[in-house]
């Protein structure tokens, strides 16, 4: 292939096709071009030379360059592409160092192995404008509903043709033992699109939770409206959902409005995930109204709500328990899913017989350590009182309310709270000492004895190891395992400590080892602050 006049035209005329057919920018395939050409040129001429090409955009003519830079004397490293500002003053009138001299080169003729080399170039340049124009095209459309035609089944994995490229669910993703075949119609949920190595993969759903809630939204046009809003979804896949909705027009009623005429909305939704069932609850701001009627269909009796724990106690008839905690747990997990609290279930009778437990042990435990007798004990009880910091510490007031309880009795009830409390900080200190914390933790703020000696059988025993723990390890928390969600016990969950607190002593701790900048910290906080102070105002404006 030469350049000559005859085919100059061809150049543009190609890359006018080859834009056309793959709807990308015909720029791009003539920038292709021009650099597959100047590969060529570089392989007659010295591949140390600079040999850039450029094509005329209205005549197709190429243009073969030379580039040389001027560079200082001791940064001559590339004879061909530099030279000196002494070597330079031959071909410019000043020369300065950072110049370039520009002299035209006659054009090559192409060989069989260059043609093909400039071929590969044009096809990968072409590739990755493809790649990038899918990319453009979906980035904005995460989160929404695409229809596909199926092309394959790779390895339980569905390939979906989504018009302008490929898109997989994946098994995981699909509602369960649903199989297709070539050319089947799909409905499927965009979860993520990402930029990767080998172009932009589109992952799809049909099991994500925001799939059900944007199906509501194509059936019940108050939800597109946003006069109604879904506030919680909760999916058990292919076997049963709840989804809770309030309505921002009290003429409407958020749960019938879903429902539709016969069940009418409803019903679309529940054929397109395979006969999943729905529930469809009122949202409520009250989380104890809200979970009475997450549990639906069962009754409640009582609910006992601990916000700091995010924990919450839910008592119901005998007859009910079955119903509330569901086949195989289904019921009372997706209420749990759909509140984001963590739920037990207890009939009425067990309730009282753990009361009771309660009771009986507190009243043993001022008993034991405050000398008293039972009924003085039940009286503590009776009156709230649930451990011995509450008594040492608490206003004396409110130790007067109790029956026969003076200024000197109640004098005499904390100092001996505050004597068992001092040792048994003591022997707590001196065990976590004998276990081996050092003291670079124990003069740590915020860690009582009884914690010391908690990390001292965790293993934690200096400050370096604390700060290389992760907050669920202090606090505890939830993981999914094989789609139950198994308990991890915190060190300092026995404490109360939050996952914020864990957060903080953790980085605190970090911070003193010189480990992180507290000024990033700062900077940080600062963003979050301003994210919120830019949120808030958009919530004002609107």
């Amino acid at each position: 292939m030469a350049i000559t006049s005859a085919n100059q035209l061809e150049l543009l005329q190609t890359a006018e096709a080859v834009a056309r057919e793959k709807m990308i920018d015909p720029g791009l395939v003539v920038e292709a071009m021009e650099e597959s050409l100047a590969r060529a040129a570089k392989s007659r001429y010295g591949a140390e030379m600079d040999i850039r090409v450029d094509i005329d955009r209205k005549t197709g003519k190429a243009t073969f360059t030379r580039v040389r830079t001027v560079v200082e004397d001791e940064e001559l490293e590339n004879y061909q592409a530099e030279f000196t500002v002494d070597q330079a003053k031959q071909y410019m009138a000043d020369p300065k160092v950072g110049d370039t001299y520009v002299e035209e080169v006659p054009p090559v003729e192409m060989g069989r192995i260059a043609a093909q080399s400039a071929k590969q170039v044009i096809l990968q340049k072409v590739r990755e404008a493809e790649r990038d124009r899918q990319y453009e095209e979906f980035k904005d459309r995460a989160g929404t509903i695409i229809n596909g035609l199926v092309k394959r089944e790779e390895y339980g994995n569905v390939i979906v043709d989504v018009g302008a490229g490929e898109a997989i669910l994946r098994r995981n993703e699909k509602i369960g033992r649903e199989s297709y075949r070539p050319n089947d119609r799909i409905r499927v949920y965009i979860k993520d699109v990402r930029r990767e190595q080998r172009g932009p993969q589109i992952f799809l759903s049909r099991t994500a939770p925001e799939f059900m809630a944007e199906l509501f939204k194509m059936e019940v046009p108050e939800i597109y409206d946003g006069i109604i809003e879904i506030k919680a979804v909760a999916r058990d896949p292919g076997s049963r959902a709840k989804i809770a909705v309030i309505s921002y027009d009290g003429s409407i009623d958020p749960v019938g409005a879903c429902v539709g005429m016969r069940g009418s909305r409803v019903q679309a939704v529940v054929n397109e995930l395979q006969g999943e069932k729905i529930d469809i609850i009122p949202w409520n701001e009250d989380q104890p109204t809200f979970l009475v009627n997450a549990l639906q269909p069962a009754e409640v009796s009582k609910v006992v709500l601990d916000e700091e724990a995010g924990k919450i106690e839910v008592v119901v008839p005998e007859e009910q328990l079955s119903l509330a905690i569901g086949r195989r747990g289904q019921n009372v997990r997706l209420a749990s899913q759909l509140t984001g609290l963590d739920i037990d279930i207890m009939t009425e009778e067990q309730e009282s017989q753990r009361r009771q437990a309660e009771f009986e042990l507190r009243t043993k435990l001022f008993m034991d350590n405050l000398d008293l007798d039972e009924f003085f004990a039940q009286l503590l009880v009776s009156e709230g009182f649930t451990n011995l910091e509450e008594v040492a510490y608490v206003e004396v007031d409110e130790l007067l309310v109790i029956d026969g309880v003076d200024e000197d009795t109640a004098g005499e009830l904390q100092a001996r709270a505050r004597d068992v409390l001092e040792a048994q900080n003591k022997a707590a200190l001196d065990n976590a000492r004998a276990l081996g914390v050092e003291d670079s933790l124990v003069e740590f703020e915020g860690l009582t004895s009884q914690m010391l000696e908690a990390l001292a059988k965790d293993d934690v025993k200096t400050l370096e190891d604390f700060a290389t723990c992760a907050d669920w390890e202090l606090a505890g928390g939830w993981t999914t395992v094989n789609g139950e969600r198994v308990k991890d016990d915190g060190a300092l969950e026995p404490f109360e400590v939050s996952l914020e607190d864990a957060q903080a002593m953790i980085m605190t701790a970090r911070v003193m080892l010189g480990w992180v900048d507290p000024t990033e910290l700062e900077s940080d906080a600062d963003e979050g602050d301003a994210e919120t102070d830019g949120d808030n105002a958009e919530e004002a404006e609107a």
